[in-house]
């Protein structure tokens, strides 16, 4: 009781020290997890100028945006589509704001009208667009659909902003044009031209061995240009890639396997709980059920003709008689045995025309209320009349076919090869002669069919193969995740490098990775080891490994780069030809010597050149190429002068000017004007929001959550 009593004096004191431990947990918590402003940035993919894209609202456009283009389509490149959107969405916002521009319902209204006015759901009985179809469809999708509902607002929302780009873009295009100063100035871009002698002393007659560059000239280089080596961070990377793959004992067990249906086996059934005597692939009867059950690639009940058979052993499977079998032979990752299943003439191809009838309940029905009886009566009653008059059948065919594809072409299907048309339809023309006509019966409806032309007859096979799929059996698997795994955790002890060279391991290096990049070369689309790359502890010399298709990637991270200017190494690639040909035709031009041009192409082994009516707008030079540079410097000389060594693109060039040709005065120069004015227009939306996007205060965190 005593203690009891102490315990009761004691509790303000007592809570206070739970309180204190529980608000330590909590802010230790908050600590670890980037401060208070975690779960915010948790849930913020980007805030452009200080507006924030939520992730729950981009995660639904990018499920949507996923669902529009297909499953070939890659999450990044969903990703990247939506985000440009949004972005779009962001800034163009702000400026409408700021310059008042808006669409009232009754253009939005009117947009719709124009958009959808060829659509047939929209247009009455004369084919002009009927406002109260419209409003019919709106109000059914809000009463039955809330998604389509949905997606017919954020359509509606698009038609407006649109129209808002519209706006915008058209006010800035008002001042942009060309004044009849400027028309003149590209007229005679275009047309004053020169004629002129050249000789060219190429660089590549100084080898590359005569020049070096040093790391302290590309630094230099790279500070007097930094704008144009700004980059962002970036991350350089190796890997070794480890390909599961069949082993040798994995190859000899499919073998194997195709090898026992050469030959009758006893196979246990668990079903009857007795041996069965399974036949050998040569003397089974139901050839399908054979092949479905023995081989990972379906039978297929086709004839081929030589061509259209896809093997490197063709021509033996082509040959064999009927019942004879041919392997086992390996083709394409897989051991294979064939069998001639048939043989016989008939033709390559076809010409065929059809009246397709379909009816209620059928994909084909087309809004058909007609039953499967009345449309049988009816292909029956098409047949009797076009047996009769052939030449009804294509009136006929665009009266009641349901094919619309060829409907307007009289039911005319053109030339077609075995197998290309639905069984039935199939067999029909190509076991009947030309001219014949008759009715068969498809997933699609009754076709009434024409046979008009065939080719002449050919053989062709149908064959049988049974083939097993050369894989990695699960010992293999699991003896290459050991062998994968005693590679990292060396490479981590002993180094990359060194436990790579000592395996004979091929290291591929990826440098300059950025943290959107989706592409590892190599091993294809990887987010996951760009993102892990990305994270805000790893360091260089981190190692990790991730299973990939068909197999794993041990990744190294080489080098972790912050955003800013490259480093001499970086812009080594870009920088090292510039600086060469700098140096290059320094030394050319020391080299040059002569007082004509027949002098200095004697003395540097090369040849004068001719060139005419040579222009500013496209400075190419005959035999040499664009070289704008030189062009530019010709326009400066006078007739019969010589030029100093001029440095180009491909060359060191020494000219002599024979002609200038300028053009004719013109009395008014509005038409280049005007074409000057219209080029620059079209620039205007891509030059206008890239301006917009670079002078946006812009946090892009998509690589964190994607």
């Amino acid at each position: 009781m005593a203690v009891l009593n102490k315990i009761r004096q004691r509790s303000v004191f007592l809570i206070i020290i739970i309180a204190l431990a529980l608000f330590s947990f909590v802010l230790a918590d908050v600590i670890r997890n980037g401060g208070m402003s975690s779960q915010k940035s948790q849930n913020v993919v980007a805030t452009v100028d200080g507006e924030e894209i939520g992730r729950e609202d981009f995660a639904r456009q990018v499920e949507a945006y996923q669902r529009n283009m297909g499953p070939n389509a890659t999450t990044a490149q969903v990703v990247n589509q939506v985000w440009d959107m949004k972005l779009r969405e962001v800034i163009l916002k702000e400026e409408f704001e700021e310059l008042g521009i808006g669409v009232g319902e009754a253009q939005v209204k009117m947009l719709l009208r124009q958009q959808l006015a060829d659509n047939p759901n929209f247009t009455n009985e004369a084919g002009m667009f009927d406002e109260s179809k419209l409003q019919q469809y709106v109000a059914n999708l809000k009463a039955t659909s809330p998604e389509a509902y949905n997606n017919w607002l954020n359509y509606e929302n698009s038609v407006a902003e649109a129209a808002k780009e519209n706006i915008y873009y058209n006010l800035i295009k008002a001042g942009v044009g060309a004044t009849l100063l400027e028309g003149e100035q590209a007229y005679q871009l275009e047309n004053d031209n020169v004629d002129l002698k050249y000789v060219q002393i190429p660089y590549s007659s100084i080898a590359d061995a005569e020049v070096t560059v040093s790391k302290d000239e590309i630094r230099d280089y790279v500070k007097k240009h930094s704008e144009r080596f700004q980059t962002e961070m970036a991350r350089d990377i190796q890997y070794v890639y480890f390909q599961e793959e069949a082993s040798i004992e994995d190859e000899a067990e499919a073998k194997s396997t195709v090898s026992d249906v050469m030959s009758s086996r006893v196979q246990f059934n668990s079903a009857s709980n007795q041996n069965d005597t399974l036949p050998s692939f040569k003397d089974a009867e139901n050839i399908e059920t054979y092949v479905n059950q023995n081989s990972d690639i379906q039978y297929q009940d086709l004839y081929f003709f030589q061509d259209e058979i896809k093997s490197d052993y063709k021509d033996q499977i082509f040959n064999l008689n009927k019942g004879d079998v041919y392997g086992p032979y390996k083709e394409a990752g897989y051991w294979k045995v064939t069998k001639m299943v048939d043989a016989k003439q008939m033709a390559d191809s076809a010409k065929a025309s059809h009246i397709m009838i379909s009816w209620q309940g059928l994909q084909t029905a087309n809004g058909t209320n007609r039953t499967k009886a009345e449309a049988k009566s009816l292909a029956d009653s098409i047949l009797n009349i076009v047996k009769s008059d052939k030449t009804k059948f294509a009136d006929l065919a665009k009266e009641f076919s349901g094919d619309l594809g060829s409907q307007a072409n009289g039911g005319d299907l053109g030339y077609f090869r075995p197998g290309r048309m639905v069984a039935p339809f199939n067999d029909f023309v190509f076991n009947n002669n030309a001219g014949q006509i008759g009715v068969v019966e498809s997933d699609f409806g009754y076709h009434v069919i024409n046979i008009e032309e065939k080719t002449a007859e050919e053989r062709a096979v149908k064959v049988a193969t049974i083939a097993r799929n050369i894989e990695a059996s699960e010992k293999s698997i699991n003896d290459l995740f050991t062998k994968v795994t005693k590679f990292e955790m060396n490479a981590k002890d002993k180094g990359f490098n060194d436990v790579a060279k000592t395996d004979n391991f091929n290291v591929r290096t990826v440098r300059g990775m950025k943290a959107l990049d989706e592409n590892i070369p190599g091993v294809g689309p990887q987010r996951r080891i760009v993102q892990w790359a990305f994270e805000d502890e790893i360091k260089a010399g981190d190692i990790k490994k991730f299973e990939v298709p068909g197999g794993y990637v041990v990744a190294q991270v080489t080098a972790v780069k912050k955003k800013g200017t490259e480093s001499a190494e970086d812009a080594s690639a870009v920088v090292s030809p510039i600086l060469m040909k700098e140096k290059k035709a320094k030394l050319i031009k020391e080299k040059i010597s002569g007082n004509s041009l027949e002098d200095i192409a004697r003395s540097q082994n090369s040849s004068v050149q001719t060139a005419s009516a040579i222009n500013l707008k496209n400075p190419t030079l005959a035999g040499a190429g664009s070289e704008p540079e030189v062009v530019g410097a010709v326009f400066s000389q006078k007739v019969g002068e010589m030029s100093k060594p001029i440095a180009g693109e491909k060359g060191v060039y020494v000219v002599k000017v024979d002609a200038i040709n300028k053009a004719p005065k013109m009395e008014s120069y509005r038409a280049f004007a005007n074409q000057e004015t219209l080029k620059r227009r079209q620039s205007v939306n891509a030059r206008v929001f890239t301006a917009l996007k670079e002078n946006a205060d812009i946090e892009d965190n998509r690589a964190k959550f994607y």
